[in-house]
């Protein structure tokens, strides 16, 4: 199998201007560039340029896709929507990487697999923009998208025991967001990408609050607004105008939510072992009870097969001289597939003298009949291959 890569880089704060585009075009020069992105793919060949430092510089997204394994997205925001400080709890190893560059975060979360039961798909252009929409959500407070991260780089230890140190097992969990139980279509993108098993996420799920429906009373906000001082209300103006609407909306919101928010108490930390064991006993009982479901439509499938078969012998045995003709004049046609369909009769009419028992006539009148049509080999191999 030949190798493949693909490389994608986002611009969303900022389009690049035409020196930082050339910039980007000198690292590759087949790649599609625009002032909002890079897209490249490669065979056998690989990119030239470093995403880290290409991230710190000009993009705000990136997703790095190859077909030996690696899963790779990256998200650059500023430190203000971000703390540094909170991202810190949230990183794993070398599967959950941050740091800061100038006024910003740097994200980097990794999955890799190595097992060769890769499924690569034609839909590859189509990830990072099912999955970007978290760096929205983080820049308003969302912090979903991190614990994902992070409980899909300790889950890779079920895949690969070599990821993490035994020492990693007493591990604390970092704070648990509200509302794991019900993500929204980027955050399941994303935890699909880095391969998050489900039932891990459902174990790590039982101990996050509820999330509320977020609606803002218009009074209420107005009644916020009004309170800010008039050199803030123009400083933000000025913002505004200076194209940073979408950044001052989430920021003022955010303020006001936390300003206005009630307080949620934190559920109690669990270690790393604590959620791997219980995600493996979670996928063990289910297995039994798919086993046992499996079992139990086995068991009517049986019992609606043995129904049937009980059916038919009831109606061949109404007529069964009737039958007996059928197959006589089947065999007459020296079809194949007539000589197929008397032998498939033959084989109803001997479970019918099974269970009347009265296989000895049948076994007198099958040994007449082979006797009779001796000299046809492909009907007589027929029989002989149904035992009759």
């Amino acid at each position: 199998m030949s190798e493949y890569q693909y490389y994608e880089f986002l611009a969303i704060d900022r389009p690049l201007d035409d020196d930082e585009q050339a910039d980007v075009r000198s690292l590759s020069t087949r790649a599609r560039i625009t002032a909002t992105s890079f897209v490249n793919e490669y065979h056998w060949g690989d990119f030239r340029g470093h995403p880290k430092l290409l991230m710190e510089s000009y993009y705000d997204a990136h997703l790095h896709v190859a077909n030996w394994g690696t899963h790779r997205v990256m998200f650059r925001l500023p430190r203000d929507l971000l703390d540094p400080d909170v991202v810190e709890d949230y990183c794993a190893g070398d599967q959950v990487d941050a740091w800061i560059a100038d006024e910003f975060v740097v994200l980097d979360l990794t999955s890799e697999d190595h097992t060769g039961e890769l499924i690569f798909t034609d839909d590859v252009e189509v990830l990072l923009s099912a999955i970007v929409g978290v760096r929205a959500e983080l820049a308003a407070g969302d912090l979903r998208p991190l614990y994902l991260a992070w409980l899909a780089g300790y889950g890779a230890w079920e895949r690969d025991e070599d990821v993490f140190d035994r020492e990693a097992d007493n591990d604390l969990e970092p704070p648990v967001p509200p509302g794991l139980s019900m993500l929204t279509a980027a955050q399941r993108a994303l935890a699909d990408f880095l391969r998050l098993d489900d039932e891990l996420l459902a174990v790590a799920a039982q101990a996050s609050p509820t999330l509320e429906q977020v609606t803002d009373d218009p009074d209420d906000l107005a009644t916020w607004v009004d309170r800010l001082s008039i050199g803030e209300k123009n400083r933000l103006l000025g913002r505004v105008l200076k194209g940073e609407a979408a950044r001052v909306r989430i920021e003022m919101l955010r303020r006001f939510r936390g300003d206005s928010a009630p307080t949620v108490p934190s559920p109690t930390r669990r270690t790393v072992a604590d959620l791997l064991d219980d995600a493996a006993r979670r996928r063990a009982d289910r297995k039994r009870h798919l086993a046992a479901q499996r079992a139990e439509n086995e068991v009517r499938r049986e019992q609606a097969r043995a129904q049937a078969r009980a059916q038919r012998l009831d109606e061949l045995a109404t007529e069964e001289d009737t039958w007996w003709s059928r197959v006589d004049a089947l065999i007459d046609t020296r079809k194949p597939a007539e000589y197929d369909a008397a032998v498939t009769l033959l084989t109803d009419l001997r479970a019918l003298a099974e269970r009347e028992d009265r296989y000895d006539k049948f076994t007198l009148r099958t040994t007449a009949l082979r006797r009779t049509h001796a000299r046809k080999p492909s009907l007589i191999e027929r029989l002989d291959r149904a035992g009759i």
